[in-house]
């Protein structure tokens, strides 16, 4: 499991490079240790945008012979094997060096109030690798920085003791020596004065927040600006730990263990108990910033700024940019901050847009199809694409279809002897039998006027048997007609049907509610078969019964009536289809099939009702062919729908041929 950790570790720091961090990465230090202990002030600066995040704290020691002591902070146990595979590859990949790192303890860190789990490892450069030939330029590099530091370190040593020299101040030291103490020059060496650098007031000026306190915690001085905000640092002898509490690193308040973690960035925060009543309600603050041990003085200055993130914060704290140092990068860090904000606020304004377009987009779809459904209930789907199109629907002319007019018989009596709503409860249960009728049998319904019912096959579209259609749906109106009562009487209403062939002109009638209307004597001629027929007969002028005369239909022969505007005419009575059951022709099956096989088999029942003789011997010599022997003729019509059912559902391709 170690080594699994360890390889995660190097993994981890390779995806951290790929996801953008590479250059955020290399500026942390010029050196691994350096890297380390700006490691708690990246997190910090993380934190800004990922407030949940939980990093852990890393502290660094040097030893003797260049090892280091890596102090490791966590509150997940078990994950510090990750730390070796990271820091090695850090090592690796931007210092060009290799280094081994040992658990040196392991143990449950008392005095921290946070990231119990404390792991030191032993840090050890092995020796160092030789540089690849590819890479003069950069062992060139290392040696200019080299000569570079031994420069700048002799210069040091001179101003070093130059500024010895100077004799120190024999009054006794006011409440601005302190803060004269804070400036240092080379390794925690402390200037006795300020005249030849910096005034007292230029520096507070320069530093608006800070907080000089002593070993126990005594606040020796307090800026102003913090005084604002904490007015209780005015009151002398104060206890810092009274009036702020450590919220990173997560340890104990006292002096020992701000010196341990003294490269570490410090947050304090306000405690609000302390504060004036009528401020407790308020956004406490917080503090952000670096101590220095003054050990001349046996001081901390804790050089600070508040902890923003962006311009409500600073708001709620009733601040100003203007108070803060101009060369305090908070301010910066605000606008900066803020403008990414908004820009992630633009990006969510944009995601919710999105969704709620994709959301309006899908209900749309779904009104456009509830609203193409109606359209196309109205209206030839041709049609209604070319009117929708903004597109002129030129006259179409039809050669050949079959018309067919229905009424109910004293439907006037009906009408006058019940209530509206009657005859509307009436009208609809007959008319949704008739339209369901009608997606059967394929016809397309033209309109109804009252109790007037009118349908016709060929067209829109031509079709060779729209006869045959028309005819089957005829005969399964008559078969619905028994299902709808008549309100007065309770009895199954009567219906009186006319059809007839011949040609018409249809086109789109009107701007607004427009109508797919037929033209021509046919409709009128149809129109007189069903004013002139009988109730529950289906009436066919002379050409109708030439369509569908051979074609598995019983038809008897009315004889000759005297038909208003067309003069004596011999007309027919349909009886019934003999090559359908009544169940085919309502469109329902007998057998629990699939509702595909339903569909494919209603229609292919229906087909056979137009087959013709040269069908039947098509039909015989597919069968033969399909069974690899001659196929006996059938000894009936019903045996031969048999045989010619099987063969269609089982060869499909020969419907198309059919």
């Amino acid at each position: 499991m170690e080594a699994i950790l360890k390889l995660f570790g190097e993994y981890f720091f390779q995806f951290c490079k790929m996801s953008g961090y590479d250059r955020m990465l290399r500026t942390l230090g010029g050196n691994l240790m350096e890297f380390i202990e700006n490691l708690d002030a990246l997190h910090s600066y993380l934190a800004l945008s990922y407030q949940e995040m939980n990093a852990p704290s890393f502290r660094v020691e040097r030893g003797a012979d260049g090892k280091m002591f890596l102090h490791y902070y966590s509150d997940r146990s078990g994950l510090c094997h990750i730390v070796p595979g990271i820091i090695e590859a850090v090592a690796k990949d931007f210092f060009d060096i290799d280094v081994t790192m040992d658990i040196l303890d392991m143990n449950e860190e008392v005095e921290r109030t946070g990231k119990k789990e404390h792991v030191v490892f032993l840090i050890v450069q092995k020796a160092h690798r030789k540089m690849r030939k590819t890479k003069p330029k950069r062992l060139q590099d290392s040696q200019g920085i080299e000569r570079d530091q031994e420069a700048l370190q002799a210069a040091f040593l001179r101003m070093k003791e130059k500024y010895l020299n100077v004799s120190a101040c024999p009054v006794k030291k006011s409440h601005w020596d302190v803060v004269r103490s804070i400036v240092m020059f080379g390794k925690r060496h402390l200037m006795n004065t300020f005249e030849d650098w910096i005034e007292e007031k230029t520096f507070c000026n320069a530093f608006p927040f800070h907080i000089v306190f002593n070993e126990s915690l005594q606040v020796k001085q307090a800026r102003v600006n913090i005084q604002k905000y904490v007015p209780g640092l005015q009151t002398q002898n104060i206890q810092l730990d009274e009036y702020f509490s450590i919220i990173h690193p997560q340890v104990t308040f006292n002096i020992f263990s701000i010196r341990r973690f003294i490269n570490s960035q410090f947050v304090l925060k306000t405690r609000r108990e302390m504060m004036p009543v009528a401020w407790q309600s308020q956004t406490t603050l917080k503090l952000r910033g670096q101590m220095i041990w003054m050990e001349s003085m046996r001081c901390m200055v804790y050089l600070c700024s508040p902890k923003l993130r962006n311009l409500q914060e600073l708001e709620e704290l009733n601040m100003h940019l203007s108070d803060l140092a101009p060369h305090d990068t908070t301010r910066d860090l605000i606008l900066l901050n803020q403008q990414w904000l908004a820009e992630i606020e633009l990006s969510n304004q944009l995601e919710r847009k999105k969704e709620e377009l994709r959301v309006l987009s899908k209900h749309l779809a779904i009104e456009k199809k509830k609203t193409e459904t109606l359209l196309y209930a109205m209206l030839p789907k041709h049609v209604a694409n070319q009117l929708r199109e903004g597109k002129k629907v030129a006259a179409g002319e039809f050669k050949s279809c079959t018309i067919l007019f229905s009424d109910v018989v004293t439907f006037t009596n009906i009408c006058t002897a019940c209530e509206p709503i009657q005859i509307v409860n009436m009208l609809n249960s007959m008319y949704s039998k008739f339209d369901r009728l009608t997606s059967v049998h394929a016809v397309y319904k033209v309109e109804t006027i009252g109790d007037a019912y009118m349908v016709v096959g060929g067209v829109p579209v031509p079709i060779g048997n729209h006869a045959q259609r028309v005819a089957n749906f005829a005969l399964g109106m008559r078969i619905s007609a028994k299902e709808v009562m008549n309100p007065v009487t309770g009895e199954p209403i009567q219906l009186r049907v006319g059809i007839h062939t011949g040609p018409v002109l249809a086109d789109v009638v009107g701007d607004k509610m427009p109508q797919y209307c037929l033209f021509g004597d046919t409709v009128n001629t149809a129109s007189r078969m069903e004013s002139h027929g009988l109730p529950n007969k289906v009436h066919l002028s002379p050409t109708a019964y030439r369509a569908l005369k051979n074609q598995g239909f019983k038809i008897i022969e009315r004889g000759e009536i005297e038909v208003k505007g067309k003069g004596r005419m011999t007309t027919y009575f349909l009886i019934q289809n003999l090559n359908a059951t009544e169940d085919e022709i309502m469109g329902r099956s007998k057998t629990p099939v699939d509702h595909k096989g339903k569909q494919k088999r209603e229609a292919l029942s229906l087909v056979l009702s137009s087959f013709s003789t040269n069908h039947f011997r098509y039909v015989y010599y597919l069968q033969g062919q399909h069974r690899k022997r001659p196929c006996p003729p059938p000894s009936s019509r019903a045996q031969f729908n048999h045989l010619a059912l099987n063969t269609l559902l089982l060869h499909p391709g020969y419907y198309d041929v059919l």
